[in-house]
């Protein structure tokens, strides 16, 4: 099933994670339209592309895809010889699959990662784009500690690339959740969301991918300013299936306040 971005532009959507092709059929029971499905090795991926193209067709879910971690963010020689051929062989992958949209993460917050780097990056993102947009598939930064302000020259200097906003990521190494930031200033490149919940805290153990509502985030004022701002588009919850079985009708008052 193909869904185009443009599809969205009149409601929101919501879906989850799949680790596996039996996720698809458990997101499917519990109602969502998509399902975001990890590749982290693109071969051993590809033994399974034939299931979770019987499971689509079973369902009627369409899929997005996230791809892997980087690795070491400041080696250079990795990113070019290891992360960014994998991400051109996820394309293709992507596009037998008809999956739209890839979030990525590429660590740009120079408090972290060197000024040299954040340069290659740039360049890195271009040449992915530009394969990407060749396939008609959206590529979006996911935010890991970056705020606002210092993506926003990311932004200017690769204008094909987008944003998967991660709310749960937002609280950390932050005294309020970055998100607002990116709904002020970056508000045009926010294409896909994330959903999990946590405790705050300053470092990546202490992102807990908690149910929504069982964390510290503050999802009402969150929710508050993406209706004000007239938010359409996809959400995943970055959880387990029997996690966001837990949390979903949370989420969906959240989503649809006045139903």
């Amino acid at each position: 099933m193909t869904v185009l971005l443009s599809d969205l532009s009149r409601t929101i959507h919501l879906g989850g994670t799949a680790r596996r092709p039996d996720d698809v059929i458990s997101l499917y029971e519990l109602g969502l339209q998509y399902a975001e499905i990890t590749i982290t090795e693109p071969a051993k991926f590809q033994l399974l592309q034939n299931e979770y193209r019987a499971r689509s067709g079973e369902t009627g879910l369409y899929y997005l895809c996230h791809g892997p971690r980087e690795g070491d963010p400041n080696n250079i020689h990795t990113l070019e010889t290891i992360y960014l051929p994998k991400l051109f062989k996820i394309l293709s992958i992507m596009s037998g699959l008809e999956m739209r949209l890839l979030t990525l993460h590429l660590w740009l917050d120079p408090r972290f990662v060197l000024e040299e780097t954040i340069v290659y990056k740039i360049g890195f993102l271009k040449r992915l784009t530009e394969s990407a947009g060749d396939g008609g598939i959206t590529v979006c930064l996911e935010n890991l500690s970056e705020n606002a302000d210092q993506l926003r020259d990311v932004f200017a200097a690769v204008p094909a690339i987008n944003l998967t906003l991660d709310l749960g990521h937002a609280e950390l190494l932050s005294k309020e959740n970055t998100s607002f930031g990116f709904l002020e200033k970056c508000l045009d490149r926010i294409k896909h969301i994330h959903l999990h919940d946590n405790l705050g805290g300053a470092s990546s153990d202490d992102d807990l991918h908690l149910p929504v509502g069982e964390g510290k985030i503050d999802f009402h004022k969150i929710f508050q300013r993406l209706h004000a701002v007239h938010y359409k588009g996809t959400m995943t919850l970055e959880l387990r299936p029997d996690q966001i079985k837990s949390c979903l009708g949370y989420v969906k008052r959240l989503v649809n306040p006045t139903a």
